[in-house]
């Protein structure tokens, strides 16, 4: 087995030899070295990097679903994506945002616990200054917010929750609410200092304004849903809803179409002096129909079923009875040509 030597073992091995005190035939130990990987007992890695992933592209779909909800209701043009997901402890956060800020305490029902979502003061005040009516440009402004805008930025942060409920549908029903919006962070200690967060930061453009959204969630809320958080379980989830989703809403959406339903008695070819010249109580004659022939229920102007004529109680009916197959006209031609 070959053995590599260090530097410091080849000068000293040609040392000894040049000198006479070793022989070049005994002179084979060889100095170990361990590999010694450095963990911060004060910042354990709770997220793999799978879970890291997953998180990100959980919430570049709330980013989008943000997006278009931003941009209606200010009537702006807004731009929402993520810029990073990190795991930190709650401590380095709370020192990492300015003060004051907007911080929105979020409820995760069901999940127990709470969530922070932090606007960076420049986007704040944007979204407000849109909403009064204002041109939304950028304004240097580090102040409290007043009751009036506190109760506008409330109505801004549940709409975004309800695009966070959507971003999250295929892991759990989260049903986020908000608990209330403090601006001092040291006001909003929702987990001892030192738990780790997961932190997803997002850039968020309001017309020629650039700032920052910072949702921050610990460890401890999520938990219950950890092994949920790889990327194949999100992915097959993704297809099971999209398929449950999509035929529920085409379900709902057929139940309230209107088609028309005709009862064709039987037919018959007539001029057009005949049918101007039809009166009440006329009688028309219609050579291929029986008097027990089964009529035929047209829904959509198409034939769907044989049916026999009745009354119940003083009302004209029909009682339906075999299904027919309709060959559409494109596959009855289509048909006939390659029989000839």
């Amino acid at each position: 087995m070959t053995e590599i030597l260090s530097q410091d073992e080849i000068d000293a091995l040609l040392t000894a030899i040049s000198t006479g005190e070793a022989d070049t035939t005994d002179y084979t130990a060889v100095k170990e070295q361990r590999k010694v990987k450095i963990y911060d007992f004060r910042r354990p890695d709770k997220f793999s990097k799978d879970q890291i992933r997953t998180l990100q592209m959980m919430h570049e779909t709330f980013a989008r679903l943000t997006t278009t909800a931003l941009s209606a209701q200010l009537r702006a043009l807004v731009s929402v994506h993520v810029a990073s997901v990190d795991q930190l402890t709650y401590e380095e956060f709370i020192r990492s945002i300015p003060n004051p800020t907007t911080l929105a305490v979020i409820n995760m029902d069901p999940l127990k616990g709470s969530a922070v979502l932090e606007i960076d003061p420049s986007i704040t005040f944007t979204i407000i200054d849109k909403l009064f009516g204002g041109t939304g440009e950028s304004t240097k402004i580090s102040r409290e917010l007043t009751d009036i805008e506190l109760s506008v930025m409330e109505g801004i942060i549940v709409r975004i929750l309800g695009n966070l409920r959507e971003a999250w549908s295929n892991v759990i029903d989260l049903r986020p609410r908000l608990g209330n919006i403090e601006t001092n962070p040291q006001f909003a200690q929702i987990v001892p200092p030192n738990d780790m967060v997961v932190l997803v930061t997002l850039e968020t453009k309001v017309g020629e304004v650039e700032g920052m959204m910072n949702l921050c969630i610990p460890y401890i809320t999520i938990e219950p849903v950890i092994s949920k958080l790889s990327a194949q379980y999100w992915y097959s989830s993704i297809r099971k809803g999209a398929t449950d989703e999509n035929a529920a809403i085409i379900q709902s959406r057929l139940e309230s179409v209107e088609l028309p339903i005709v009862v064709e008695v039987g037919e018959v070819d007539i001029t057009m002096e005949e049918l101007l010249a039809i009166q009440v109580g006329d009688v028309i004659k219609l050579p291929n129909t029986k008097i027990n022939s089964d009529m035929i229920v047209k829904i959509g102007g198409r034939k769907k079923y044989k049916c026999r004529p009745g009354v119940i109680g003083n009302r004209v009916a029909v009682q339906i009875g075999e299904k027919i197959e309709e060959i559409p006209d494109e596959l009855l031609v289509s048909k006939r040509s390659e029989e000839e």
